[in-house]
């Protein structure tokens, strides 16, 4: 007799003990018991699952489920969005962000962006192109997420997630809307970006008195306001960032070798990492972390390899120029002939205030090369819709029916040798550097992404004068091409997998015995021991300046190396790693505290007095015992401007690239500027109402989890490495909303991978889950926890465990 399915699912959620032989089953998730799926979670410690099953969809499945119980209404809210239904569930009046570009659309926007970016055309792609196996992957996780809505519609569950349980966006998913979540991660350092000034698109259909603007006043327009352009000028590489070291036997103390992987990904939100172990025996044992969604590991570690990403300075589009039929502007000349602009009518339902739904139309518009856009900045229209002129952009990643398989096939290696090579074969990552290394292993870094095949000889003799110029004072590398020839369109490399990107051969990759890292810069100094160089400006800068995140990233390696940072011997062990990467030190204090100290303090009064006696006890740190470190950030922040680290004019000693890791450094403390950031920053710390000399632990924790949990870490703009991202400083303190995410610190002995690490947000955004956030806690403590790999391993640290089937 089949169990009643509401009786089993209570069981399920008794905590299994140690000892027990049977697994409690959690019913047949109403299908009959036919067999179709049959997968175990286990759930460890800090609420990590362990999906174990014979078969790709019922692991799947498996995932779905637990990731449901964890994280129900943040993604649904998503899937919601990118179905275009915001309008209709939401309301006119709301809006939506898409938290890592930082881009903000109302609901009307956002639904005609994703209605015309996720078309059958767009999605079958990749939906067609997926590995048959991850289809079934994909499937399974629909069913299982489906199976865990049933039950809480049907009254299981009882208390769990609050926020949608009863709302009526939280119905049952198709599988077009995995293929439409994974088509989002990868166009969102692209398209998406860009997604108010598509959705928004019209043809001007005359010129007004004043004209076309001219190239001075769209410089200055770009300059005055980046519009959307800020993401690729001030946010990449701060906020959406990361830092990863792979180290090889030279660089550590036993000669084994170590990756570290530490993203730096929003604490809210479909963009956080969700930590998951998927065991199908014979087929994969991979472990690691996943963005929403995902039903692969993303950042992850087997007996094999492991391996972390970095967002990547490639551009993943291209803008092009198009010379419009002066008679009709939604015709364009291209090679001598004239082509229609297509016209894509999308109708949307809307939420009015009164609770009736209504309609609302509008067109879109593409080219050959993709969306239609107009980008205004200032009240200027910088990329304009005149009747001469209009502007398009062609995505790679809009492309890109690999991401899922990349992933897959990594998931299923069984070497280091062969991670590496499906990483140029498959060529299907979006937007992110890769470093990895396993068991006797090199350090391996590679830049294999997606990226548009625009050498810088075809920028050379097909941009868009002037308006790429103008682009390029704020956007250096980002091409605007000219759209009206043929031989503009995108290069294609025998050896790249689609046209129009560039091949492995050209891409950056190293590989070494002591080390390799990225902070977000590019490729460049990946090794200041072996600079990479000679590549296509589109992908990244060479012999420019770093950011001090970069800088502090590189010399913490070299100062274990030769043992100058004050801790045991020279080179690496997984504990001395862990401290390395979890110090909180500063580089901009390392480099100029004792500088304000000596050449502003003896000169200020009042509020600035107090914050040079804080900071005349403050470590250089950001530890939750750091005093003043308030102080100095507020400061930093106001000299720096917010930049990150890089481009200020306030050091006496330039940048230099023949010494790139130490340069530029000696503030120019005699500058007006820097004593007037001073102030100003102590202005705020007074305003704030904390003590000068308050320990960081009274003044920062995080934003939407417990707010009584203390969160060490700095900001990127000071040159922190240990990252804790808020808004400056005000009267609650610093409010993380930002930084250190997943973090996992890997080796290899004799008994196979050892991995020891954290998900700072915790697992669950469900204020109702045991999981909410206690590996927050445990990472307030520096509280390392082993990742349990093995069966024994699980076995010992397990808390709950359950079987599904259908």
């Amino acid at each position: 007799m089949r169990r009643n399915v509401w009786a089993a699912v209570a069981a399920g959620l008794v905590v299994a003990a140690c000892g027990e032989s049977s697994v409690p089953e959690i019913g047949d998730g109403g299908g009959g018991g036919n067999g179709k799926y049959d997968v175990t979670v286990t759930r460890t410690t800090l609420g990590i699952p362990h999906i174990k099953a014979d078969d790709y969809a019922s692991m799947g499945y498996g995932y779905g489920y637990a990731f449901a119980e964890d994280n129900l209404c943040v993604l649904q809210e998503d899937l919601v969005t990118i179905r275009g239904e915001r309008a209709r569930y939401f309301g006119r009046d709301g809006s939506y962000t898409i938290i890592p570009s930082g881009v903000t659309a109302n609901n009307l926007d956002s639904d005609f962006f994703w209605r015309m970016s996720t078309t059958e055309e767009r999605l079958a792609p990749t939906r067609e192109n997926t590995l048959p196996e991850f289809k079934e992957v994909t499937a399974g996780f629909v069913d299982g997420y489906n199976r865990y809505i049933r039950e809480l519609k049907s009254g299981a569950h009882p208390g769990r997630h609050a926020a949608c349980a009863d709302a009526d966006w939280l119905f049952e998913i198709e599988t077009d809307d995995m293929y439409r979540r994974y088509l989002r991660l990868a166009i969102i350092a692209s398209s998406t970006v860009l997604m108010n000034e598509i959705a928004n698109a019209r043809p001007l259909l005359s010129l007004d008195k004043a004209g076309e603007p001219s190239e001075d006043e769209k410089r200055a327009a770009l300059q005055a306001d980046p519009g959307p352009l800020r993401y690729f000028t001030e946010l990449r590489g701060q906020r959406f960032g990361s830092n990863m070291y792979a180290l090889g036997r030279e660089a550590t103390q036993d000669g084994s070798s170590m990756v570290f992987g530490n993203p730096h990904f929003p604490w809210t939100g479909p963009e956080r990492l969700y930590v998951a172990h998927a065991t199908i025996p014979g087929e994969l044992d991979i472990m690691g972390s996943s963005l929403y969604g995902v039903p692969a590991i993303l950042i992850g570690f087997n007996d094999h390899f492991a391996w972390s990403h970095t967002v990547s300075t490639a551009y993943r589009f291209g803008l092009y120029e198009l010379t419009l039929n002066p008679l009709n502007p939604l015709q364009y000349i291209y090679d001598g002939e004239i082509r229609d602009i297509e016209q894509i009518p999308i109708t949307i339902d809307v939420l009015e205030a009164d609770g009736t739904i209504s309609q609302e139309s509008r067109t879109l518009y593409r080219s050959h090369f993709g969306p239609m856009l107009v980008l205004e900045v200032s009240g200027i229209p910088v990329l304009g819709w005149t009747p001469l002129k209009a502007y398009t952009m062609r995505d790679a990643n809009a492309e890109n029916d690999r991401l899922i398989n990349q992933f897959a096939r990594w998931n299923q290696a069984e070497s280091l040798d062969e991670f590496v090579r499906l990483h140029g074969e498959i060529l299907g990552v979006p937007w992110v550097n890769t470093v990895a290394s396993g068991p006797d292993g090199q350090a391996y870094y590679g830049d294999i992404t997606v990226v548009p095949n625009v050498p810088d000889s075809k920028v050379t003799v097909c941009q868009a004068i002037p308006i790429h110029a103008v682009v390029q004072t704020l956007v250096p590398g980002l091409p605007v091409l000219d759209g009206s020839r043929a031989d503009c369109e995108w290069d294609s490399d025998p050896d790249a997998p689609a046209p129009g990107i560039f091949g492995r051969s050209n891409l950056p990759t190293l590989a070494r015995n002591d080390w390799v890292g990225n902070f977000n810069d590019s490729y460049w100094l990946t090794n200041p021991a072996e600079p990479i160089t000679g590549y296509a400006r589109i992908i990244g800068d060479e012999e420019t300046e770093r950011t001090l995140r970069t800088r502090l990233g590189i010399r913490q390696i070299q100062q274990r190396l030769d043992g100058s940072d004050g801790l045991a011997g020279t080179g690496f062990t997984l504990p001395l790693l862990q401290e390395v990467v979890l110090s909180s030190r500063i580089l901009s204090g390392e480099l100029a505290q004792q500088t304000v100290l000596d050449e502003i303090c003896p000169d200020v009064g009042g509020d600035a007095a107090s914050a040079c006696a804080a900071l005349a006890g403050w470590n250089t740190r950001a530890g939750l015992d750091s005093t003043g470190a308030h102080v100095w950030r507020e400061f930093w922040y106001v000299l720096s401007g917010n930049r990150g680290g890089t481009g200020g004019d306030y050091w006496a000693t330039p940048f230099s690239a023949d010494d790139p890791v130490n340069t530029p450094r000696d503030l120019d403390a005699g500058q007006a500027a820097v004593q007037e950031a001073f102030e100003a920053g102590a202005a705020a710390v007074a305003a704030s109402g904390f003590d000068f000399d308050a320990p960081l632990r009274d003044i920062q924790h995080p934003l939407a989890i417990e707010d009584d949990i203390p969160i060490f870490g700095g900001q990127f703009y000071e040159g922190a490495f240990t990252i804790a991202d808020s808004d400056p400083l005000d009267a609650n303190g610093y409010e993380v909303e930002y930084g250190n995410s997943y973090i996992h610190t890997v080796t290899w002995d004799e008994n196979g991978v050892h991995a020891e690490g954290f998900v700072t947000y915790s697992q669950s955004t469900d204020p109702a889950n045991p999981h909410f956030a206690d590996y927050t806690r445990e990472y307030s403590a520096k509280r390392w926890h082993k990742f349990p790999f093995t069966p024994e391993e699980i076995a010992a640290d397990r808390i709950r465990e359950y079987r599904l089937s259908e």
